[in-house]
C-alpha cells in the first residue's frame, strides 16, 4: 500500500488518499472454496459440530364452544296467559226430520215415442192364371173313345197343366181321374193340342199352373 501526498500550491487542490484493494485471481478463489469444503467435511466426519438442541414443544389448546355461550343471553318474556273463556250453557238439541218424497210424487221422465215400424215393401202385383176358355182360341173338344161309348163310360177329369209364357202346355198331370183310363187319356191328348192365354203379372207374361176340367157325358 502507498500513500500519495499533495504538493502545496497545486491548482487541483488537496487530493484524497486512495487505497488500492487487493484483487484475488480466479484460481485463488477456487482454492479458498476447496479448503473450506475440506474443513467442513472433516468436521462432520469427526462429529465436531454440536448436535442440535431439542426445542421445547409448544402446546396450544382451543377453548370449548361452551365458554362462548357463557355470556349472558337476554331472557325471553313469559308467554301471555290465556284468558278463561266463559262456560256456555248446553242447549237442548233439536232433531230435524225430513220426509223423503214418496215414489208417487216423483215424476218419471216421459218415455220416448216408439220408433215407427219400417215401411213394408210394396206388395207384388197379383198373378192372373192362364186361360183356356177364350172363344178366339178355338180349342177342340176331346174325342169320345168309341169303346167308352159302347160301354157307357162317363166321368170328369181334372188335369193340372203347366203353361209357359208363350201359352203352350209343357207339362200335364192328372189331378183327379174320371174312373176310366180311356177317358183320362183322351182328355190329356186333347189338351196337349190346346192354346192358352199365358198367366200375367201386371204387363208381364209369366209361366204358371192351371187346372183344366174335362167332362165326358153321353147325354144330349
Amino acid at each position: 500500500m502507498s500513500l500519495a501526498h499533495a504538493h502545496p500550491g497545486s491548482t487541483s487542490g488537496i487530493q484524497r488518499t486512495a487505497y488500492a484493494a487487493p484483487r484475488l485471481s480466479k484460481s485463488g478463489i477456487l482454492a479458498v472454496l476447496a479448503a473450506h469444503a475440506a474443513l467442513l467435511g472433516l468436521a462432520i466426519h469427526l462429529d465436531v459440530l454440536p448436535s442440535p438442541v431439542p426445542m421445547p414443544a409448544l402446546m396450544v389448546s382451543l377453548l370449548p364452544a361452551a365458554t362462548a355461550a357463557a355470556q349472558p343471553t337476554p331472557s325471553e318474556p313469559p308467554p301471555p296467559r290465556a284468558k278463561p273463556t266463559p262456560a256456555t250453557k248446553p242447549q237442548p238439541s233439536r232433531t230435524l226430520t225430513t220426509n223423503a218424497p214418496s215414489p208417487a210424487t216423483t215424476s218419471a221422465p216421459p218415455e220416448p215415442p216408439p220408433a215407427a215400424p219400417p215401411a213394408a215393401p210394396a206388395a207384388p202385383a197379383p198373378v192372373s192364371p192362364p186361360r183356356f176358355d177364350a172363344d178366339y182360341l178355338k180349342n177342340p173338344a176331346p174325342n169320345y173313345p168309341p169303346m167308352s161309348r159302347r160301354m157307357g163310360e162317363e166321368g170328369k177329369v181334372l188335369l193340372r197343366v203347366f203353361v209357359d209364357a208363350g201359352g203352350r202346355p209343357t207339362q200335364i198331370e192328372i189331378k183327379s181321374s174320371s174312373g176310366s183310363p180311356r177317358l183320362d187319356q183322351a182328355a190329356s191328348e186333347a189338351v196337349w193340342r190346346w192354346q192358352f192365354v199365358p198367366a200375367r203379372q201386371g204387363d208381364e207374361a209369366r209361366a204358371a199352373w192351371v187346372v183344366v176340367p174335362i167332362v165326358f157325358t153321353l147325354k144330349g
